[in-house]
């Protein structure tokens, strides 16, 4: 329920620091801080906080515990940086870093509220998550935010927009749309303020439906449902399974559907058929094939897809082969040029 105003990479440098401090003040409620509060010189972050509040330091003793313990389990020596960090401001709120040394802080000064944290990612993310989350929500009476993900395909950003205009035009105040355009698809956010949730969810939903209505030939899924789950689930609602033959991607296309839990109901397996040699001996590839069309071609990737088919016994194949770069592209096949089939029981498609 909290609208970001701004974010802002600093230098280690105090007085730049200070600056971005007083900008910072001047539009927000909340300033949430990350990085520098660690052992070395470059750490200025706390030394700045003290010398911006005229502040001095005290040793909380919980965040030495933890120090110690840190140390302990590593059988690492304890120096006498390592105990400093376990020093805070002295009017702060002491926040625990159980996954590393050094602790944050929660500073309440002239209406505004600082929270200085660990630059770490996976240190600060859980102080985010267990620590920093709840104490906002205590402190401040913060709106509901809902949002309401539509996932399309084969559809530009324009021509989508000009579709659905009339319910874009239609929304309330506290309903906002965004167009978020990736790789091959275009993902709708109805993004949605207010107090009650449960009527906001439905007011969303009902907008959403509009959106569906007007596109329903090009809605792949909704609320965040990747393109490969929404593959795998109707897959595994059909009975049918899956191969993927690659070359330029690497096993990154067989990645992208085994990071779901469930996939082994679908996906039977995958080669990475990198060289010519592989994709002859794997794959069936004719060498005739290779020579007369090369290995980026329609042709190839066909011969791919349906060896991948017949080698896995999978009711569908997918096979990909292109010009990654930076290097081997030529004027005919320049760097960028992808092939992709996909085999099914009676027939191959190639793009």
């Amino acid at each position: 329920g909290i609208k970001v105003k701004q974010i802002s990479s600093v230098s280690d440098d105090r007085r730049h620091i200070l600056d971005a401090l007083n900008e910072a003040k001047g539009r927000a409620d909340l300033i949430l801080i990350t990085g520098g509060l660690g052992p070395t010189k470059d750490d200025i972050t706390k030394n700045t906080l003290a010398e911006y509040f005229k502040s001095g330091f005290r040793l909380d003793q919980d965040a030495l515990e933890n120090v110690k313990r840190i140390f302990s389990k590593y059988k690492a020596p304890l120096l006498e940086t390592n105990i400093k960090q376990a020093e805070v401001l002295e009017n702060c709120i002491t926040m625990l870093n159980l996954n590393g040394t050094a602790p944050g802080m929660w500073i309440e000064h002239e209406d505004k509220i600082y929270v200085s944290m660990p630059g770490v990612p996976f240190e600060m993310m859980y102080m985010m998550e267990e620590q920093v989350i709840p104490k906002i929500k205590k402190a401040f009476n913060l709106p509901v935010i809902l949002h309401h993900t539509i996932l399309t395909a084969g559809i530009g950003e324009s021509i989508l927009a000009e579709k659905i205009e009339s319910v874009e035009d239609s929304l309330p105040t506290h309903i906002k749309l965004a167009y978020l355009p990736k790789l091959g698809s275009v993902r709708i956010r109805l993004s949605g303020t207010g107090q009650n949730e449960a009527q906001l969810k439905n007011e969303i939903s009902i907008h959403a439906k509009k959106i569906v209505d007007l596109v329903s030939e090009f809605v792949m899924a909704e609320n965040d449902t990747p393109i490969e789950k929404v593959i795998m689930d109707f897959m595994e609602s059909k009975n049918l399974t899956l191969s993927i033959a690659e070359s330029c991607t690497g096993g990154y296309i067989s990645h992208q559907f085994t990071q779901h839990p469930g996939s082994s109901k679908v996906f039977l397996g995958g080669a990475v058929t990198y060289s010519n040699s592989l994709k002859m001996s794997m794959l069936g590839v004719s060498g005739e094939t290779l020579m007369n069309y090369g290995a980026v071609s329609e042709e190839t990737v066909k011969e791919m897809a349906e060896g991948a088919h017949s080698a896995f016994h999978s009711d569908y194949s997918i096979a990909v082969s292109g010009i990654a770069g930076p290097e081997g592209g030529t004027e005919e096949k320049p760097v960028g040029t992808i092939w992709i089939a996909v085999t099914g029981k009676s027939k191959t498609i190639s793009r």
